[in-house]
């Protein structure tokens, strides 16, 4: 009885060591398939969860609102953002090419919901070296593992004084 139990458990080790072994290999090489399979994933499970608190005070995530190039439709992602003086710093492990960020892109701006206050913030891509100072250790170990090459700034937008000319 102890046996089959102690396989069943070894079995599920090896499984779970298994499944972030190729987690870690898609995100390393950034492979099309593999990368589509995760974004599914995350979008179908991971974001709905994360979506419960994702914007509020003392969450780890922020929520981003975008509208979609073609269908005009309202979409809101759940994204983790780093303080970077008074922007907004983005890693972006699955590279430039998904969905919210061409959306913004396209826009031109994005509504972001961080620690329950509001923002219009507009994109910017930027490099490594200008992002890594600004992300925790733990943070740069992942940048790393996933081989992440792509950062993104949102920066708020100003504030018209008054409303009117």
């Amino acid at each position: 009885m102890w046996v089959w139990i102690l396989w069943v458990v070894v079995g599920l080790v090896v499984l779970g060591l298994g499944l972030f072994l190729a987690l870690v290999l898609v995100m390393r090489t950034k492979n099309p398939r593999g990368l589509a399979v995760i974004r599914r994933f995350n979008r179908r499970f991971t974001n709905r969860g994360t979506m419960r608190d994702a914007g509020e005070p003392g969450s780890s995530s922020a929520v981003i609102r975008h509208v979609g190039r073609t269908s005009g439709k309202s979409y809101a992602t759940p994204i983790g953002v780093y303080p970077m003086d008074d922007n907004f710093l983005v890693y972006l492990p699955y590279g430039r090419d998904v969905d919210w960020l061409r959306n913004i892109r396209a826009a031109g701006s994005a509504e972001l919901k961080v620690d329950g206050r509001t923002y219009l913030v507009t994109p910017e891509l930027v490099g490594q070296a200008e992002a890594l100072p600004y992300l925790s250790a733990a943070d740069r170990r992942v940048v790393r593992m996933f081989r992440v090459a792509d950062f993104l700034v949102l920066q708020p937008a100003p504030v018209v004084a008054g409303g009117g000319a």
